[in-house]
């Protein structure tokens, strides 16, 4: 085999079909304002618990949309609800009811 010095990666396309969006459809019933969140990731810059793990509540709303909930469950309870994303949010999202409920969600997560 000739070296041409790079290499093909993995195919990383998420098909939305395949994806389970039981979650994101839960967490917007109880707290409609996940949908106005647009990803800009001013949460995740103040938030406290990112700088001693690898929280990001806008990494978190990301795989919620995309219907990952694998990833969610190791996550979403390291979250000290200090409201500092509340106060950072330019779009006004009750991101700690959304973490509630993404915990609410986790626990419930066989009963949705």
């Amino acid at each position: 085999m000739i070296e041409f010095g790079y290499s093909l990666q993995a195919n990383r396309q998420i098909d939305m079909d395949l994806n389970n969006l039981r979650m994101l459809k839960y967490i917007r019933n109880n707290e409609p304002s996940i949908d106005w969140c647009m990803s800009c990731g001013t949460c995740a810059s103040g938030c406290t618990a990112a700088a001693n793990c690898d929280l990001s509540l806008r990494r978190m709303i990301l795989m919620v949309r995309r219907g990952e909930e694998a990833e969610i469950h190791d996550l979403v309870f390291r979250c000290r609800f200090c409201g500092k994303c509340l106060n950072a949010c330019p779009r006004g999202v009750n991101t700690r009811n959304v973490i509630y409920w993404m915990q609410q969600a986790v626990i419930n997560i066989n009963a949705l």
